[in-house]
């Protein structure tokens, strides 16, 4: 937590040891000094919250630490005092940012009710900038492969214009992230990102949700509303999977997009916006455009940056590397230690075709956090089912050129599944199977099956 401390700066010796005398009786560590060159040179070595800064200083003058202050350190609350108060000087302060400003002669209690004022503003503005570092940690693009390396360049081109964005790619690719980062990244990351799932809504509630109603516009409307439109106003609005609009409402987002305006249902006065539209699909647009299901003008109205984002079978190179970073999000949010990959359990993830994409690699390493407890996953650590996928796929695929192929396929199968049916144990699938663990070993090699051996646990 920030330490409560006050740098005085006031080029009277009297002020500043009553002042300081007043900041300590109540808590507040302090430090004084005498003149805005030596003020700004403190700041410079050392951290204080809440400056309390007089206007009339030698040398450099009040107004001109002030705004050397703001520029180096916008974070840091100003008070001004002055014994030459007048409403122009308030206003300058007030320009160039002071957070109040009080006359001397000083009342003390009126000076250390301001000061736990601007204390106060400063934890808000410290939470709220700490949170938006949280933000932006979890809303982070990771890998390397090239398509990850356009797909960051193409934020920072599109970003810090208007230009409304399509981000076309498959469920779970990461395209509520992509619009995001454009909002964090763009003139407007100040207001609001405001998101809607347009596939979520009932068609007959979504323009009410979009554009607002007035109470008693219809059944249920018990009292007024504002729209996404309005909440999003000086921000971003994500349209999320937007090819799922009724022609309808489709109708009525063009005319917005248009003319920055509309009318909240049951109402009769237009609203106006500045709104900044990112809309997302899972569909081919153009395909349900030639079905009659989307209309094209929208569709360019939406398609002025197209965004395509990739599946994670095409970027098989990051999968290793998401893999271990979801792991260790996971590790911190449960308070464990983060486990490896081994090599083999690392190649399973990569040949995995990846369905669900992304999401489903974020889940799958929730699950093993909450349901691992080694210090390094390994091939059998990992869901059946992906295993299933993957290993008995793969190793079934050898075409039969005689009975003795077709014999060897059938039994690389059914011991492949028994060694996943027992989590990769020798011992166990040994067990199961009515074998000597060497001679599983053995069979193992020979059928070309991957096995955990002691990085699994078994000597």
């Amino acid at each position: 937590m920030t330490r409560a401390s006050v740098l005085i700066v006031d080029d009277e010796k009297g002020v500043r040891t009553s002042v300081q005398g007043i900041l300590e009786d109540a808590g507040f560590e302090s430090r004084a000094v005498s003149s805005g060159e030596e003020a700004l040179e403190v700041l410079s070595k050392d951290k204080f919250p809440v400056v309390l800064l007089d206007i009339w200083l030698p040398g450099m003058d009040g107004l001109e630490t002030l705004a050397k202050i703001r520029q180096s350190a916008p974070e840091i609350i100003v008070i001004m005092i002055s014994g030459h108060g007048s409403i122009e000087t308030a206003v300058r302060s007030t320009k160039l940012g002071a957070f109040d400003f009080v006359e001397k002669p000083l009342s003390l209690e009126k000076t250390l009710l301001v000061v736990r004022n601007a204390f106060h503003q400063y934890r808000l503005e410290e939470e709220n900038r700490n949170l938006r570092k949280q933000i932006e940690r979890e809303h982070v693009m990771i890998g390397n492969s090239v398509p990850m390396q356009a797909l960051r360049q193409q934020i920072a081109f599109a970003a810090p214009t208007n230009g409304r964005v399509l981000i076309c790619g498959e469920n779970g690719t990461g395209k509520e992230l992509a619009a995001r980062l454009l909002h964090f990244h763009s003139l407007r990351k100040e207001g609001p990102f405001v998101e809607m799932n347009c596939a979520a809504i009932p068609e007959e509630l979504i323009e009410s949700e979009l554009f607002g109603h007035l109470k008693g516009s219809f059944t249920g409307a018990s009292e007024d509303k504002e729209g996404k439109f309005v909440q999003a106003d000086g921000g971003t609005l994500f349209l999320d999977e937007v090819g799922d609009m009724s022609p309808r409402t489709q109708a009525k987002v063009l005319r917005v997009l248009e003319e920055q305006r509309f009318t909240p249902v049951g109402g009769n006065a237009s609203v106006t916006v500045d709104v900044r539209v990112i809309a997302s699909t899972n569909k081919d647009l153009e395909r349900e455009i030639e079905m009659g299901n989307f209309r094209e003008d929208l569709y360019y109205r939406l398609n002025v940056l197209p965004f395509q984002l990739p599946p994670l079978r095409e970027r098989r190179e990051d999968i290793a590397t998401l893999a271990k970073f979801f792991l260790g999000e996971y590790a911190h949010k449960y308070g464990r230690k983060a486990p490896g990959l081994t090599r083999k359990a690392v190649e399973v993830l990569e040949s995995y075709p990846w369905p669900g994409n992304v999401r489903e690699l974020r889940n799958i390493a929730e699950r093993l956090i909450i349901m691992t407890p080694q210090k390094r996953i390994d091939i059998y650590d990992l869901p059946e089912s992906l295993l299933t996928r993957t290993l008995v796929a793969h190793l079934g695929t050898k075409d039969a050129a005689s009975l003795q192929d077709a014999k060897e396929n059938f039994e690389r199968e059914y011991v492949q599944k028994k060694l996943i049916e027992h989590k990769g144990s020798i011992s166990l699938t040994a067990q199961s199977l009515g074998m000597e663990r060497s001679n599983l070993y053995r069979k193992l090699r020979q059928l070309g099956i991957p096995y955990s051996g002691k990085e699994n646990g078994d000597e």
